[in-house]
């Protein structure tokens, strides 16, 4: 996600998981590739911008009822300051939101539970079992000094 207050750049996801969703940008590390590394590389592919100042904030696992043994980590950053001009790619189409028009209808139904925490400047990692793709059967989330 990258975060310029008042504004929220996210991105329309146009192919592959979370298609038709609005999310932050970001994908898996290519080996070798350290978080910082990730954050930079996706950002440039997913909307040719060139992030400058970046923080890790928060680290969440998305459980899946379907896949009870496996999970997704997500690390989430903040971007301070980058270059550049968002840019559509193939996979994302990317707009600048006011933080209270984000479409929380139209993006994974987490977010709303943890976007306050990030707008906030607060670190925090967090839990999310989920039954389906768009149902929340229970979360956790705590703020933390380390991650």
């Amino acid at each position: 996600m990258v975060y310029k207050h008042p504004l929220v750049l996210l991105g329309m996801k146009k192919r592959g998981f979370g298609v038709g969703r609005w999310n932050g940008f970001g994908g898996k590390a290519n080996p070798g590739e350290t978080l910082e590394e990730n954050v930079i590389r996706e950002l440039k592919e997913e909307c040719g911008i060139m992030a400058k100042d970046i923080k890790k904030k928060a680290v969440l696992n998305f459980f899946f009822e379907y896949e009870p043994l496996e999970y997704i980590e997500v690390n989430i950053f903040g971007i301070y300051d980058f270059a550049g001009e968002p840019v559509e790619s193939e996979e994302m189409k990317p707009k600048w939101f006011r933080i209270d028009e984000i479409p929380y209808g139209k993006m994974w139904p987490d977010d709303i539970y943890w976007h306050h925490l990030f707008f906030s400047g607060k670190n925090f990692k967090g839990n999310f079992f989920f039954k389906d793709f768009d149902t929340i059967i229970r979360h956790e989330l705590e703020e933390t000094d380390a991650l």
